[in-house]
C-alpha cells in the first residue's frame, strides 16, 4: 500500500469504471477532470488515496480513499469515511479487499478517528456481505441529490 501518484490514475479510474455501475459514470478515455480533483486531494493532509501494488514488475491491483473528517459530535471527534474501494477484476477472491479494509480501519485509529464509515450502492449486494463480514453494520438510511 502506498499513496497514489499521477502516474497512477489511468489505472485507478480503469478500475473505477470496471463495473456496471462505474461504466455508467467514469470516462477513462478523459482524464482530464481525475487530474484536477488528484491534484485536490493529493493537496489535502486529511486525504488518503492510496494503491495496492502486486507483483514485479509493480502493477496497481486496488486502490480505495480515506477521508479523516474532524467534527464536532461525539464529543468532538474525527471520523473517517471510506470510499472508491476497488479490486482489479484479475485479483478478486484473494483477499486484497479485506486487506484494503483492514489498512483503512488501521489508519483511521492511528488517526484518532472515533469510528470509520462506508456507504455502498443499494445495488452492490456482494459488497454489502463482504462489509457486513469485516465488521461494518448497516446503521443509516443514505440520501443524495445529483448537483
Amino acid at each position: 500500500m502506498r499513496h497514489a501518484r499521477a502516474a497512477d490514475l489511468p489505472a485507478l479510474v480503469g478500475m473505477l469504471a470496471d463495473d456496471p455501475l462505474g461504466a455508467q459514470r467514469e470516462s477513462p478515455d478523459d482524464l482530464t477532470p481525475y487530474e484536477r480533483a488528484f491534484e485536490q486531494i493529493s493537496g489535502d493532509p486529511q486525504q488518503h488515496l492510496m494503491v495496492a501494488e502486486q507483483g514485479d514488475p509493480a502493477r496497481t491491483v486496488g486502490t480505495l480513499h480515506l477521508t479523516v473528517i474532524p467534527g464536532l459530535s461525539r464529543r468532538g471527534s474525527s471520523r473517517a469515511l471510506i470510499e472508491a474501494v476497488r479490486v482489479h477484476g484479475d485479483e478478486r477472491g484473494d483477499g486484497l479487499g479485506t486487506r484494503l479494509i483492514a489498512w483503512a480501519i488501521e489508519e483511521s485509529r492511528r488517526q484518532g478517528c472515533a469510528l470509520v464509515q462506508l456507504t455502498s450502492d443499494a445495488t452492490r449486494i456482494d459488497a454489502h456481505r463482504f462489509y457486513e463480514r469485516l465488521g461494518f453494520e448497516a446503521s443509516h438510511l443514505g440520501f443524495k441529490m445529483q448537483l
